[in-house]
């Protein structure tokens, strides 16, 4: 017997092309999350100085959270179509985790003013920010593995 889920979502898990697409919504969302978080975390590393710091951020940080926002959606599906084999994967567990961390560098870069700044340690921050999320989508692919 499959796992429990919630009923209207447990049928995104068994239709031919709905899971599929959850997915490929769900790396999409992820592809514009982090690519616009490189993007400025190059500029506070010092690339491009021309352009400005504060309109550079305004622009990533608006692809940033609809990219989030896809993550957080279809995740939350593909979450409910399957809660107790999810919970039960190191993976995924370890996944969560590393979300909830970045989010947490995120808020305190912020909440320092890192990007008036551009201090060492708002570069050590980008790195981190860069490291986590990349584990964040390793993990991501080990789900599938465990």
């Amino acid at each position: 017997m499959a796992a429990p889920g919630f009923v209207g979502f447990r049928a995104l898990a068994e239709h031919p092309w709905a899971w599929p697409a959850l997915e490929a919504v769900h790396i999409a969302g992820i592809a514009l999350l982090v690519g616009s978080l490189v993007l400025l975390e190059l500029r506070v590393w010092g690339a491009a100085p021309e352009l400005p710091v504060v309109a550079l951020a305004r622009l990533a940080l608006a692809v940033t959270a609809v990219g989030f926002a896809l993550v957080l959606l279809t995740g939350l599906a593909m979450f409910s179509a399957r809660p107790l084999e999810l919970l039960a994967n190191g993976a995924f567990v370890l996944k969560m985790g590393i979300v909830m961390l970045a989010g947490l560098n995120a808020a305190w870069f912020h909440a320092r003013g890192g990007l008036s700044r551009l201090d060492t340690l708002a570069r050590a921050q980008t790195v981190l920010s860069l490291g986590l999320w990349l584990g964040v989508i390793i993990l991501g692919r080990w789900i599938a593995y465990l």
